[in-house]
């Protein structure tokens, strides 16, 4: 009886007297034909047992306190009941439901007195208690729902009345007060885009819930009622005091707070401190816009990873809904080195640039990506959003030279020759493989020395690397099969972004100029190239994060780094051996006899540490890709937007330094590790 009792009272509440008989029908009717179809009076769906409202995801920088950014639909940020100022929840039951604490989801006095009113044509009222609210809350934000129900959980009709009091009084049944009133300043709007009482504490005054103080509560309880026409950043702050105002004078009334407190709040000046998350990588905090680039790879990188969804949308739906907190391996010291020494070879509006890229070897992990530009949508040369660090989206890379001699390097010594593979390497080299009309003897292909005088002659691995003599490794590329020094590129993690690039590896065995650099790559992918060698053969795929955590704080296996071994580990420390020539530092077996970067190992004071210089034909391009046992790191000069416009070979030097000046900011605070020598078979054959 009293079931039918309360649904005549609901319909007059929205109708009227003269409806509800009409309405009762409906509402009995929308009463058993909810969402979850049969269900009785007191049942509860899984979406208001364990609702998923969306949560803003937070992105830092490996220290895990410095924000990067904010992904959102909604601003909202779940927070514990402890984490709120307890004043917030008194104000917020004063001002929305003051018989809280006394109903059971329903109040029953509420409904008759709402009845009352409205039928003597007073004052329009609900009657909603804050249960109900938040049941209407989450109706409205199941992700689950179809369009239509949507609308129906917002219809203002006796249906969507009786369906909020039903299942308002099965969560009273379930859980206690106090997580109800969890829930509903979790998921309670308050204006101005702050989805939860976390965000509007941080919207409206910068601060924690935990921070809020009684005039600050009171406002925004206040808000409740009307957040978007209210608030007093965005709407009518006249309201919104007047709204505090009645607030406060609940709050007395129940005597939560003495009248004497309720006074002096409500001549209290409202000090607004507006503060919103940041939203996307172009809202990275300006200062730091650098940041945007190794962002927007963090971004590609979540889009592609299958445990966030089946598609790219979906994932990046999780997101920005998802609340996740997510540690990255950015360092802001090194991105603030490598920065800096981006600037200092080309400025913000030089047409050229220096993408630089730096990875922690056996982790993959991503410690920073700069170039000179600013990573903003703004007109002007010195912005841009493409990749130009990693790749990707029409950015296919640019040549790094002979830094790709690594790979025939590794392939020939992963086929059986020592480093003291001898050849005596002539100024120019005629091949098997057909020449162009620019580099043709006879029709066959035949590349030539930069420097014949200082590179021809009785040449090993170690100062056919050290000197970046072009005939020897050609003549090595042909020994072996050009196959397999493309197959070993693949397999430490090179990728073949563009058509041609892409066409030239399907028949690998014909690209006998790819020794040389001709295939484009990024810093980013030939940085962690090189850090797969320095780490003993382990490549491991990109990571730009340490850990993920979701809102209920459990670690995802997403954040773990994804290695495999695909060079052997004296192979790697074979290559290592040489790679040590070309910056001045000797290998174990005292092979070195000249380099092309030999001031790197003065730059990094002395510590063991190899890499390889890169110039493409005419020197279009300027590379140098260095590493230790703890960094990798690699930099190419380009015009990124005109290949034509070539950086010169003058530009060398200054790309070497950048680099290695990097390579110490990264490793400050670290000891010098020593590079394991390879074995005797390994490097001499015997």
């Amino acid at each position: 009886m009293l079931l039918r009792v309360v649904r005549l009272l609901v319909c007059g509440v929205l109708g009227g007297v003269v409806l509800a008989a009409a309405a009762l029908p409906v509402a009995i009717a929308g009463g058993g034909a909810a969402k979850a179809g049969g269900d009785t009076w007191e049942s509860l769906p899984t979406e208001l047992a364990t609702p998923r409202a969306a949560q803003t995801s937070y992105v830092y920088a490996n220290d895990g306190k410095t924000l990067i950014t904010a992904f959102y639909d909604e601003n909202r940020r779940d927070v514990a009941l402890d984490e709120i100022a307890p004043v917030m929840g008194q104000a917020v039951v004063a001002a929305e439901d003051a018989r809280f604490y006394q109903h059971h989801g329903v109040d029953i006095r509420g409904v008759a007195r709402a009845f009352v009113s409205n039928s003597r044509g007073g004052a329009q009222q609900g009657a909603s208690t804050l249960t109900m609210q938040y049941v209407r809350n989450v109706l409205k934000n199941d992700p689950d729902l179809t369009p239509q129900q949507h609308v129906d959980a917002l219809s203002d009709t006796p249906a969507r009345k009786v369906r909020e009091m039903r299942y308002a009084q099965a969560i009273e049944k379930k859980f206690s007060k106090a997580e109800i009133l969890r829930r509903y300043l979790n998921i309670a709007y308050f204006g101005a885009g702050a989805y939860g009482i976390a965000s509007a504490a941080q919207t409206y005054f910068g601060k924690s819930p935990a921070d809020l103080t009684l005039p600050e509560a009171a406002m925004l309880a206040g808000l409740l009622q009307s957040p978007d026409v209210d608030n007093p950043l965005t709407g009518d702050r006249t309201a919104a005091m007047n709204r505090r105002e009645y607030t406060l004078a609940s709050m007395a009334k129940m005597h939560t707070i003495s009248a004497q407190d309720a006074a002096a709040a409500t001549t209290a000046d409202l000090h607004l401190t507006e503060l919103r998350p940041p939203n996307d990588c172009t809202a990275v905090p300006q200062e730091h816009n650098d940041w945007g680039f190794f962002c927007d790879y963090f971004r590609e990188w979540w889009n592609e990873r299958p445990e966030f969804g089946t598609t790219p949308t979906e994932r990046d739906e999780r997101l920005r809904t998802g609340g996740y907190t997510i540690v990255t391996s950015l360092d802001p010291n090194v991105q603030a080195a490598a920065t800096s020494q981006s600037l200092g070879v080309y400025g913000y509006g030089n047409a050229r640039s220096l993408p630089l890229a730096v990875v922690t070897p056996g982790s993959g992990r991503i410690l920073a990506m700069a170039v000179n530009r600013h990573y903003s949508l703004a007109p002007g040369r010195e912005n841009t959003v493409n990749q130009l660090i990693a790749g990707g989206a029409g950015v296919e890379g640019y040549q790094a030279g002979s830094t790709f001699k690594m790979f025939t390097m590794l392939a020939a010594l992963d086929g059986g020759l020592p480093l003291n593979t001898h050849f005596n390497a002539p100024a120019r080299l005629t091949t098997i493989w057909p020449g162009s009309a620019s580099a043709s003897c006879g029709g066959h292909w035949c590349p030539a020395n930069d420097t014949p005088s200082w590179m021809d002659g009785d040449r090993t691995m170690w100062n056919g690397f050290g000197r970046s003599v072009n005939t020897y490794f050609v003549w090595l590329e042909q020994r072996i099969g050009a196959r397999r020094a493309v197959d070993m590129a693949q397999r430490l993690g090179i990728k073949f972004r563009g058509q041609l690039d892409q066409s030239l590896a399907a028949n690998a065995d014909k690209w006998g100029s790819f020794t040389l650099g001709v295939a484009q790559t990024t810093p980013l992918d030939l940085a962690n190239a090189y850090a797969a060698v320095a780490a003993g053969g382990l490549y491991c795929a990109p990571l730009p994060v340490l850990s993920i955590k979701d809102p209920d704080g459990v670690s995802l296996d997403a954040g773990s780094p994804e290695c495999r071994q695909v060079v052997d580990p004296d192979v790697a420390a074979a290559a290592t051996d040489a790679a040590r020539c070309p910056v001045g530092r000797g290998s174990a077996y005292g092979k070195c006899d000249g380099g092309t970067a030999e001031n790197v190992s003065g730059i990094l004071g002395g510590r063991p540490v190899a890499g390889k210089t890169g110039s493409s034909e005419n020197n279009a391009t300027e590379t140098f890709a260095g590493f230790t046992p703890q960094v990798a790191a690699a930099g190419i000069a380009v015009n990124a937007d005109n290949p034509n416009d070539y950086v010169g070979g003058g530009v060398s030097s200054a790309v070497n330094q950048a680099v290695a000046l990097t390579m110490v900011a990264a490793l400050r605070g670290q000891p010098a590790q020593a590079f394991p020598a390879p074995s005797r078979a390994r490097a001499l054959g015997t």
